[in-house]
């Protein structure tokens, strides 16, 4: 995506920035933090993702012709504003979580430290991008969990906008999906594609097997021929005789798919095709892979389900002022305290405690010294540092940024599954995997 970001912002944002450059509170140095009070129901641990993503939308969150121009036509803030907004870039610091590590309930997941203006104007873009990249990759890790190691492909595009399918084939691909049917992905984060026809391509053609002739001229025999337009048994026995026994693959995408694909696996044996692969498409979610766990299956594709989160289609994170420095510069913690809705206020790292097997344990957020200072837990040998510097100075840390930071993401994800305790990968209802507790 080209162009500014600085609209993708709720307007009370700019507002309280109004109001704080009049009274001379906007330039007070403050402490934002992203975090999630609670996971999404029946969840026992998030994924982090959209943070290569949210930095390069904040390094272009500027405020151009365009943008001043419309505040100033609409009176949204006082054109004394306006011009501060023109000059406007973010030059603080950001800490948090690496994308792809695992979360829970009030993981400090995000810390931004600038002015309240420069800090509280990101809100919007900050909780966006992460809600929903966060959501996505904490479903799709569930999928993966529970495929055993079975390859799945996210094709979910046409269930979602065209920036969410983009955003959201990025984020399944940080927590273990292996390909995506979306091209703009592939170009922009470096993604494997995948894809070779739909029902649309058969029902071209004359015949069902006018199609697959058509298709393994074009592909040659390694390519998926989709056997379930018309009948399965008969689609099956046209895919080989047209491909012979190295057809690569089949795709099913419909029916009782136990049934289905036991009964696809027997005749694909009885013709020869031994090593032809199966791959089911048909509306599948965490709870119909764990179900097909004993099908001779060999490769999922997801659409609807991932795209959306799984039921949970934001992560719940919000963004809340923790921090300011009062009139004689030190750091004072500040919290709402509503019903519910309570905050843990003050500058905070994280560790997180791993037992002898190196099982995660508990999660534990220090208050008061902050990320980046020097922390209390590098002294235990069994707790592993959380936070890492994103940007400094406004400038970000490029191995977190494009392809490679997407990659790096993808890597973190795997290692830091490892440790989660074996009830973590339940599907069913239950509490977070581990507590966290504040020092």
């Amino acid at each position: 995506m080209t162009g500014s970001a600085a609209l993708f912002t709720d307007r009370y944002e700019l507002t309280m920035v109004d109001a704080a450059l009049q009274d001379g509170t906007a330039h007070r140095e403050s402490l934002f933090e992203a975090f999630a009070r609670r996971l999404p129901d029946g969840r026992r641990y998030g994924v982090v993702a959209g943070t290569g993503r949210l930095l390069e939308l904040i390094d272009r969150f500027r405020f151009e012709d365009a943008e001043l121009d419309w505040l100033r036509e609409n009176q949204v803030v006082r054109s004394e504003t306006v011009d501060w907004l023109a000059d406007y870039r973010f030059r603080g610091d950001i800490w948090g979580y690496r994308e792809g590590e695992v979360y829970f309930p009030g993981s400090p997941l995000l810390s931004i430290q600038a002015s309240f203006a420069e800090a509280v104007v990101l809100e919007t873009l900050v909780l966006s991008t992460l809600n929903f990249d966060s959501s996505v990759a904490s479903a799709a890790a569930r999928m993966v969990s529970v495929a055993l190691g079975r390859p799945i492909a996210e094709m979910g595009s046409r269930r979602t906008n065209e920036g969410s399918a983009v955003a959201a084939a990025r984020a399944a691909y940080i927590a273990g999906f292996d390909a995506t049917s979306n091209l703009e992905a592939g170009r922009t984060w470096g993604l494997p594609t995948m894809g070779t026809a739909a029902h649309a391509f058969t029902l071209l053609h004359d015949s069902e097997e006018d199609a697959f002739r058509a298709q393994v001229r074009a592909f040659g025999p390694k390519t998926t021929l989709l056997v379930d337009t018309y009948d399965i048994r008969t689609g099956v026995e046209l895919a080989v005789r047209v491909a012979g026994p190295e057809l690569g693959a089949v795709r099913i995408d419909s029916g009782d798919l136990p049934t289905v694909v036991a009964a696809v696996r027997e005749q694909l044996d009885e013709l020869g095709a031994v090593s032809t692969k199966i791959t089911v498409t048909s509306d599948l979610d965490e709870f119909t892979i764990a179900g097909l766990s004993g099908a001779p299956v060999d490769s999922y594709g997801v659409g609807t389900s991932v795209v959306t989160g799984s039921g949970s289609p934001a992560a719940g994170m919000v963004y809340k002022l923790v921090a300011r420095r009062d009139d004689a510069g030190d750091w004072v913690a500040v919290a709402k305290s509503s019903l519910s809705k309570a905050s843990v206020g003050g500058r905070k790292n994280a560790a997180r405690r791993l037992d002898s097997t190196r099982t995660a344990r508990e999660e534990i957020v220090f208050v008061g010294d902050g990320p980046g200072g020097d922390a209390e837990f590098e002294q235990g040998s069994q707790l592993r540092p959380l936070m890492v510097p994103f940007m400094t100075e406004g400038v970000a840390d490029a191995a977190h940024l494009g392809a490679a930071g997407t990659a790096a993401a993808r890597a973190h994800r795997a290692e830091a599954m490892q440790e989660l305790p074996i009830e973590a990968f339940r599907l069913g209802r239950g509490e977070a995997a581990i507590p966290t507790t504040y020092r």
